[in-house]
């Protein structure tokens, strides 16, 4: 074998592992077809911290009663708030199974009792579903 041959399968074989490398390293990610359903919250003023965590963790219970919801993100990390005269306190998302499963959760008898409780204490909310 020649030193031009050498050379050739050479960079055949340099250019085979840079695109290996590039392959392997690129981001994974899929694009689901549940619902996420996305709230953020502002709390009334005279409403307590126990009732805050009991109508978030009402979130959960609602979820073992209701079909068609898969997971529930009940911790708030960060909320981007309207206004700074008007902050919201908290977030939570419920991810459905589907859009039909999405569209049942707001006539469900569970979610109408969770709501009782939920808007007694709640000034004002902001919900967003999104899905691919």
């Amino acid at each position: 074998m020649n030193s031009i041959t050498r050379r050739m399968l050479l960079a055949c074989a340099l250019i085979g592992v840079f695109a290996i490398g590039v392959a392997v390293g690129q981001n994974k990610f899929g694009k689901p077809t549940s619902v996420v359903h996305v709230v953020t919250v502002k709390w009334k003023a005279d409403s307590t911290a126990a009732q805050r965590q009991a109508a978030i963790d009402g979130v959960a219970g609602m979820a073992g009663k209701i079909k068609g919801i898969k997971n529930v993100y009940l911790k708030t990390l960060r909320v981007q708030s309207p206004s700074q005269d008007k902050p919201f306190d908290a977030a939570f998302a419920i991810e459905f199974e589907s859009e039909a499963a999405a569209k049942a959760y707001a006539d469900d008898p569970a979610h109408k009792e969770w709501e009782k409780g939920y808007q007694a204490i709640r000034e004002e909310s902001r919900s967003h579903q999104v899905t691919n």
